[in-house]
Order: C-alpha cells, then structure tokens, then sequence
C-alpha cells in the first residue's frame, strides 16, 4: 500500500475563483496566470478548467507550447519575454504574445525573420525594478517597436510592488500614467491584488494569479475571506502512528517540542520532501478528524507531529488536512514565515495528485 499523503485539485474550484476574478473587472479582459506549472497544480490538471479566460500568461517556453500542442487558441503571453533571439522562430510557429523589456529584444525583432507580426506587451518598471524600461524610456521604445513589421498589436504591461494596500499603486500609477502621455496604448496593469482591490488599475487586461488558485495576494486570508475564492489544492495525509508522552518528553529533531504533561500525539505521513514546510513552528494549524488542531516538534523529511488533545476520538488511519478548505494555506504559510504561493509550487512530484 503506498503512503496515504495525496493532494487534491478541485477543479470547480478553478472555475468559480475565474468568475470571481471576472466579477472584480469586469470590463478588463482576463489573462489566467499560469506560470511555474500553474503554481503547481499542473497545467494540464487546469487548463480546461480555466477555458473560459481570454488567455493564458506563463514564463516557461516549453508550457506555452504544451498548451498550443493541446489545442489551446487563444493569446499565450511570455512574461519575461524571450531569453535569446534564436527563440523568435518558435514564438513565431506557435504564436505566441511576448513581453519586451530591454533593448536587445527590440534589435532582436528587427533582424528576425517571422511569418507574420507579433504581438508586443511593452515592459515597463514602475518602481518594482526587476525588469521594463524606465518611464523617460517608454516612448521611444514604444516607437521603435512601432516602427517594425515584425510587430502587431502592442500593449504597454507594468507590475505592482505593494498593490495589497490602497497607497501602494499611487506612485507606480503616476509613473504609468506620465510614461503613456501621448500614447494610444492598451494597459495591463493588475496583477490579483489590484484586480480585487483598485478597479482604478484595471484597464483593457487584468493578469490575476494567485486568486485563482483561492490563496490571498496578502498572505492573509482575512482579506480575501468574504471574497467567496476557493482553496483550488488540498493536502491530506493520514496518521500513521501514535505516541503518549510524558512531562518532559521531547518531539522530533533536537527536541523543540517538550511536553508539559501527559499528552497523546499523532504521527502524520508528511514532511517537507513532500513540501510541506520545514520551518512550520509548533502551533502550525492542522485538522484531524473535523477538529482543528496542530502541530507539534520539527518537521521531518517524511513525517510531522500533531498534539491530539482536542481529538481524543483521532488514532491510526484518521483523516489530517494539512491545507485545504479548513487549513487555509495561506495560515500553514503565515505560520511558516513564507506565502501560500510557495507551498503551492513546492508540492513535491512524489506527491499522488487527484483530480476531483
């Protein structure tokens, strides 16, 4: 019998966050965020269920093509662009929609020997500073694509550092807004925080990411918490073993955890080869049998441990989620000092993955 660990991918789950994200803009166009292998729920395990959005916006060249060798039509987006200039011929036979940010890519389209043009999503840094052009060089980057045949429609994208809080987007939208004086330019601005929070950002393409997955761009899901988004990923595992420990008994690796008297623990088959947290503290909150509970100890490759006080009904075989629908992840990644976007990308492949 293999290990009970599995995660879960809801599918309908999918479909409701979409709408929701439609609901928040809902004059925008929808790009579907899927990168890092849809933050690790699978990119063929959502694609069907992520058919209605208008797009799909990824990083990796190889998932871009899986998707069109799937069947998929509809806009592709590259959002770092193309690393080198010998990848145009690909874009070019899949057609795909690129992001430009530096100056050798515009050399690059130039020389490029394409079937038809492509289309352009201009780059800009808004005060993120990762990748895009300066405001003082948006307009001339914006004519020199203009001025190319290997170019078609063309967008002008930025990014938000800080759009979880209202006086976060105002400085980067006065960047933006200086930057596109006098061009007549489609915007994409909005990643999921802004697509639920600043209907101000929204424009002509919302890009949401997290939001459908059902975590929250704050890390917190309070904030999202009346926005009626759906965990899309469960993790859930079984215990597998039980200890009754002593006052002064320790748990695990270097014995974090003692026992201040009698207490019963669980023995969960789930550690952090699997991709669960290895900094999860004691306290991390897990539900067993229907009773929220949490852990107890380090977390090991294989294994954690779980006070099992409030569920004295719990033994061998009973049910613990790790996150899902009652364990938010986002409150397993505020406890572990990170986001829910890495445990999403970090549920490892020995993990069984069903799709309900």
């Amino acid at each position: 019998m293999s290990r009970p660990i599995v995660a879960a991918i809801d599918t309908s789950a999918l479909r409701h966050n979409l709408a929701v994200a439609r609901q928040a803009a809902p004059h925008s166009r929808l790009w579907s965020v899927v990168k890092a292998n849809a933050y690790g729920h699978g990119i063929d395990r959502v694609r069907e269920s992520l058919a209605e959005t208008d797009g799909f916006a990824l990083l990796d060249l190889n998932e871009a093509i899986l998707l069109r060798e799937r069947g998929w039509k509809k806009p592709v987006l590259l959002l770092e662009g193309f690393f080198h200039a010998s990848e145009l011929e690909i874009l070019d036979r899949y057609r795909l929609t690129t992001s430009v940010h530096s100056n050798w890519q515009i050399q690059a389209l130039a020389k490029a020997r394409l079937s038809a043009p492509l289309d352009i999503y201009l780059k800009m840094n808004s005060g993120m500073n990762r990748l895009g052009f300066q405001p003082g060089q948006v307009n001339q980057a914006w004519q020199s694509l203009r001025a190319l045949q290997n170019v078609g429609e063309m967008t002008l994208m930025a990014h938000f550092a800080e759009a979880e809080s209202r006086e976060g987007i105002v400085e980067p939208m006065r960047r933006i807004n200086a930057a596109a004086e006098g061009l007549d330019c489609p915007r994409s601005l909005a990643n999921s925080a802004a697509t639920l929070w600043h209907p101000e950002t929204h424009f002509n393409w919302v890009r949401p990411g997290i939001v459908l997955y059902g975590a929250s761009p704050s890390g917190r899901w309070q904030d999202v918490a009346s926005s009626g988004l759906r965990p899309a990923m469960s993790l859930s595992s079984e215990i597998i073993g039980i200890q009754r420990l002593k006052s002064g008994d320790g748990v695990g690796y270097g014995a974090r955890y003692r026992a201040a008297g009698e207490q019963r623990i669980g023995v969960v088959a789930c550690g952090y080869a699997d991709g669960y947290p290895r900094h999860a503290p004691s306290g991390t909150p897990v539900w067993v049998d229907g009773v929220m509970t949490h852990t107890v100890g380090a977390v090991s490759m294989d294994m954690l441990t779980l006070d099992l006080t409030p569920c004295p009904q719990a033994g061998i075989g009973s049910r613990v989620e790790l996150w899902g629908d009652n364990v938010k992840i986002d409150e397993v990644a505020y406890a572990s000092g990170t986001v829910g976007y890495e445990l999403m990308c970090a549920l490892a492949p020995r993990v069984p993955v069903t799709v309900i």
